[in-house]
């Protein structure tokens, strides 16, 4: 079977990593549209780099929880398992997932203005005048609201045929990434998450929808048991 985990800021909360949603579009204190859209680059890029930086040092001292390893032990199965995060944190493939589409970029990358194709490992801060190797300010690889998401096509292509599709600490909310989910032809659709989206804002009204009202690393291993349980003659061969 082809099984798609579609991962939101929820999934990394319980690893010590805050989400926009909970802070009511604060983030430590800073106002959203002042640190993570393309207007606040051009405007203030030190504040902003300054703002990723924080947000790199939190990753590098999070570690992946029980969701992120049972997702990643899935992968010893038969079956095609694949990740696609709205997250900008390593913590999937640092439980062991191999492969993971990253929607709105990695936060320990980076890349030059001049160039948005050739990636940089970033583990320590960047600081103005940082420059690429072909010139240009090194900035986060990270999309910036009114910028583009990486890995959409492939992305729409996973989820669409995927035959299981596990939605997992996500409130949908963001466009265009929960376009994907709403676009796939999945069987089953199990979510995952302590406060229910509606089947309005899913876009799934008469489908197969499975709710777990519970934290990720509470519900991630019950929901994988369950797909094991339930489909027990794919799993089997």
């Amino acid at each position: 079977m082809r099984l798609v985990f579609f991962t939101g800021a929820g999934i990394s909360q319980e690893s010590g990593l805050q989400t926009f949603r909970d802070a009511d579009g604060l983030w430590e204190g800073y106002a959203v549209n002042e640190v993570c859209s393309a207007d606040a680059w051009e405007k203030a890029p030190e504040r902003v780099l300054a703002f990723y930086n924080e947000r790199r040092q939190a990753v590098r001292q999070a570690l992946p929880n029980p969701a992120h390893r049972a997702i990643a032990a899935l992968e010893n199965s038969q079956h095609q398992v694949t990740v696609v995060t709205q997250n900008i944190d390593d913590l999937h493939e640092r439980a062991g997932s191999q492969k993971v589409l990253h929607l709105h970029g990695e936060i320990l990358k980076s890349r030059s203005v001049l160039d948005d194709a050739a990636l940089y490992d970033c583990p320590d801060n960047l600081q103005l005048g940082d420059m690429g190797p072909v010139g240009g300010q090194l900035r986060p690889y990270v999309v910036f609201f009114g910028e583009a998401i990486y890995n959409y096509a492939a992305a729409r292509s996973f989820c669409k045929r995927a035959d299981i599709l596990v939605v997992v600490g996500t409130s949908l909310a963001v466009h265009p990434a929960a376009y994907l989910v709403q676009g796939s032809n999945a069987r089953t659709v199990y979510v995952v998450d302590p406060v229910q989206p509606s089947a309005a804002r899913l876009g799934w009204e008469g489908r197969r929808i499975i709710p777990i009202r519970k934290t990720a690393g509470q519900g991630v291993p019950e929901v994988i048991a369950k797909i094991q349980s339930d489909h027990t003659c794919y799993f089997q061969g």
